[in-house]
């Protein structure tokens, strides 16, 4: 039984290994826990699961590491265990965590104790493979399979699902990621799998060529939503499907599901950003409430942290245990920091950037305070000061398709491998206002050139555009498209009062 996670990387992990097991002839099942019903990772309920099928191995992708338990569990059931995850494993010395955390070699790692452990996380931190999504482990379990038993599989048919894996995770685009990345976006151009040619219909994405852009905020946002607000076996069906009717069914669907955690996403933002505003802005943003949608507290956490440059917490509360989810900032490692919150919570784990946590309901304010103790210690000012880095410097006048079409060609872009921002000084702001209550768009002219911008989640921002007679802003210019036609865009990243030198 192959044992997934909720997310759109868990997702594609379980398809790569059911897919490849089916090529191999291997007959496999499946279980994804549900996020309401069961919460993150390998547990209980997947170990009952095996028993009640009767599968006497069970291959995790995407979880497991810290999934003592389960494995435990497994062991006395008779249920051999394989972990493959790329999550951070636990030290066995919290003592000297500072040194070991970045001196690690397997013998410093708590482990389950299965039958196999697969995780770059436990190999040497400069390898090249430490940062594999949890889709990349299980195409590099794909590719080992392949090579010792020499089956004939093309390793490269499954990259253009490995690649959305790998995308939906955030890993650098470095090394084997990027070459993942960009064949596998040549490969979901041509997809001959009927519900990756629905979901990009559905998505009204089918004519443009696919970016790292298109797949992060198009097409992976639908395969969460299954996930966040619903069950991940829609989505497991949409990518198996052999038949196109079916499959388009099944992107329909999604597509209404995504509209749905849209605006349960919103409600909760604004609800949030509320409550922040009746509290002291503290070094770590810890904010509960009981109603927020487990789904979506994620994506909330990473809009606050992003919109006020400091790690945050989002946590909903239930009556006796509540779950969390927390995103950081470049100078705040999270697991090294709920490391020392571990005897305060009952569970937790993730990476570096973004992590989850289970935490008794009564302890949520103990928490708040331990968290921001140590941050105190790690943080100095500095690091809630967003620093942004301008690669060139443009008029408006420079800009057109052709510099556009030039900057693609560095694709593909994401983690490890930014897309480049452009800083333009002395602009007019003309037209501006506020768009669903969380962005604004304008346009801004200089020496006579009018382009459209737009910044999302920059509503905070839109005082100074009354204010400031011109302003100076960084963007990352993009190629729009409406009605079937293709004018300039500018994403903003950040606007000043105009300083003209």
């Amino acid at each position: 039984m192959i044992h997934g996670d909720y997310d759109a990387d868990g997702i594609t992990s379980t398809v790569l290994l059911l897919s490849a097991f089916h090529d191999m002839g291997i007959e496999s099942y499946y279980f994804i826990p549900d996020r309401m019903l069961h919460g993150y990772g390998f547990g209980i309920c997947g170990v009952e699961r095996a028993k009640e099928i009767g599968a006497s191995l069970i291959v995790t992708v995407d979880c497991g590491i810290t999934s003592f338990e389960a494995v435990s569990l497994c062991k006395k059931s008779g249920i051999d265990v394989i972990i493959t995850d790329h999550h951070e494993p636990f030290l066995k010395d919290v003592e000297n965590l500072s040194s070991d955390y970045q001196n690690d070699t397997i013998s410093k790692f708590l482990l389950p104790d299965a039958l196999s452990v697969v995780n770059p996380k436990i190999m040497d931190r400069n390898s090249p493979l430490n940062n594999l999504s949890g889709a990349g482990v299980a195409l590099k379990l794909i590719q080992a399979l392949d090579a010792q038993k020499e089956l004939g599989i093309s390793y490269d048919y499954y990259f253009d699902i490995a690649s959305m894996g790998t995308l939906a995770d955030i890993v650098p685009l470095m090394y084997e990621n990027r070459v993942i990345v960009k064949e596998g976006l040549k490969k979901l151009q041509k997809s001959i799998r009927p519900g990756l040619k629905a979901l990009i219909e559905i998505s009204g994405v089918n004519n443009r060529a696919l970016k790292t852009g298109t797949v992060i905020f198009s097409l992976i946002p639908r395969i969460n939503s299954a996930g966040r607000i619903s069950n991940a076996d829609q989505v497991i069906k949409l990518f198996l499907t052999e038949s196109e009717d079916e499959a388009l069914n099944l992107a329909k669907e999604l597509n209404l599901l995504n509209a749905k955690r849209q605006q349960i996403e919103e409600d909760v933002f604004h609800d949030a950003l509320n409550q922040l505003k009746k509290k002291d802005l503290r070094s770590v943003i810890v904010l509960s409430s009981e109603g927020w949608h487990k789904g979506v507290i994620g994506i909330v956490a990473s809009r606050i942290a992003e919109i006020y440059n400091r790690p945050a917490f989002i946590i909903s509360k239930d009556n006796r245990v509540s779950r969390g989810s927390g995103r950081s900032i470049p100078s705040f490692d999270l697991c090294e920091s709920l490391t020392l919150c571990a005897h305060i919570l009952r569970g937790f784990g993730g990476h570096k950037s973004a992590a989850g946590i289970e935490i008794e309901t009564d302890k949520i304010n103990d928490f708040e305070e331990i968290i921001n103790r140590i941050a105190v210690e790690k943080l100095n000012e500095n690091d809630f000061s967003p620093m942004l880095q301008i690669d060139v410097e443009a008029k408006l006048s420079d800009l057109g398709f052709n510099i556009i079409r030039d900057i693609e060609l560095l694709e593909p872009f994401g983690c490890g491998n930014p897309e480049p921002v452009i800083g333009s000084r002395d602009l007019d702001v003309l037209y501006p206002r506020i768009i669903k209550d969380s962005h604004i768009k304008m346009k801004l002219r200089q020496n006579g050139q009018s382009i459209d911008a737009v910044g999302f989640d920059m509503a905070l921002d839109y005082g100074k555009l009354l204010d400031f007679p011109k302003i100076d802003a960084a963007y990352r210019p993009s190629i729009n498209e409406w009605e079937g036609k293709q004018f300039l865009q500018l994403r903003l990243k950040a606007l000043r009062e105009s300083r003209n030198q």
